[in-house]
């Protein structure tokens, strides 16, 4: 529909394991996960999800938002600029992960595959 093939996937609610990571890989998917839950999805404050979010956030920080978040839009017009301010720079997730040569940590994340 948008002219752009998928590459990623994240499962839905961070439901993983070596089975779902195996198989996307066997598809050609990269599996990816987040590091900081924003938790926008609990009806929380801008306030509260910018504590959170800013709290927790470090170098290679997957930070999952939802678009229906009731407070989501707001926290990010002080989340972004706080960030910024702090030398992060905001990429997209296609930009930032490992496409070869990696392992999934037990958290989720990607490892360089000579970490493991």
């Amino acid at each position: 529909m948008t002219g752009e093939t998928a590459t990623l996937f994240r499962p839905p609610y961070g439901d993983y394991n070596d089975t779902v990571i195996q198989v996307c890989e066997e598809m050609g998917y990269i599996p990816i996960q987040w590091s900081v839950d924003s938790m926008d999805w609990k009806g929380l404050s801008a306030g509260e999800i910018n504590q959170r979010v800013l709290n927790q956030v470090d170098n290679g920080a997957i930070v999952l938002f939802h678009n229906n978040g009731e407070n989501t839009a707001e926290a990010l017009k002080t989340i972004l600029p706080q960030l910024k301010s702090k030398g992060y720079a905001i990429l997209p997730i296609g930009e930032m992960v490992l496409r070869d040569n990696y392992y999934v940590d037990y958290n989720g994340r990607q490892r360089p595959a000579a970490a493991q």
